[in-house]
């Protein structure tokens, strides 16, 4: 069973992400979470010297990006070009940052895509995720990776449920998804492109393409702006 809402082809941008090709043959996007850090090794060893600087083991930085000193990257992990990673950034390995992304000061990654000009500017943690072109999260936004029973996370939508066979899965965020500042997007969240997320909400499940969501059980339909 496909539920067409939560697959890659109608989140997310492909032409929009050095990873496109980790995709490939995929359904739904959480299926590539436990591949990253393979991924990454590979992708690493065929990036242009002229464009990207090895640093450490297994760390490859753009050379039009900016890396704040501060900032603690971990690998397997690429910084895109154009990338601002911030002050007192954390990132804890197995992370793909997007061209013109933005890793903001306090912010920690660990197993990430993030498409290009995604912005995770202020106080995020972002874990076992996939964020798409443009995806914004407001200041102290965070995805919740883990469920409190330890148990293998389902995401939950409108026509049942998806066994993910996954322990550790925070959000998948659609193209241009807006998320309000202090939200928790708890395990198994999936956000339709264009949808934004009320500040403080606690958000599970299935919201779709070209909402609001305002809180649960409170989801409205974009209305679309007369040109």
């Amino acid at each position: 069973m496909s539920m067409k809402g939560l697959t890659v082809k109608e989140l997310y941008t492909l032409e929009e992400t050095i990873a496109k090709d980790i995709f490939e043959g995929v359904t739904y996007p959480w299926e590539v979470l436990p591949k990253i850090s393979e991924f990454i090794l590979r992708l690493g060893q065929t990036l242009p010297e002229e464009e990207y600087d090895k640093v450490g083991e297994d760390v490859w930085i753009a050379k039009s990006a900016k890396v704040f000193e501060s900032a603690y990257i971990h690998g397997p992990a690429i910084i895109g070009k154009n990338a601002e990673v911030r002050q007192c950034a954390f990132i804890r390995g197995n992370a793909i940052v997007g061209e013109g992304a933005v890793v903001g000061n306090s912010t920690e990654l660990k197993n990430v895509i993030l498409f290009n000009k995604v912005q995770v500017p202020h106080y995020n943690y972002v874990g076992d995720s996939i964020l798409g072109y443009k995806a914004h999260m407001g200041a102290g936004s965070i995805t919740s990776n883990v469920k409190s029973d330890k148990k293998l996370v389902v995401v939950k939508t409108p026509e049942g449920n998806i066994e993910t066979g996954i322990k550790k899965f925070g959000a998948m965020l659609g193209d241009e998804v807006e998320v309000g500042c202090g939200t928790v997007l708890n395990p198994g969240s999936v956000v339709g492109s264009h949808t934004n997320i009320y500040p403080l909400s606690s958000v599970r499940g299935y919201v779709p393409a070209g909402s609001i969501y305002k809180k649960q059980g409170e989801v409205v339909e974009k209305i679309p702006e007369v040109v």
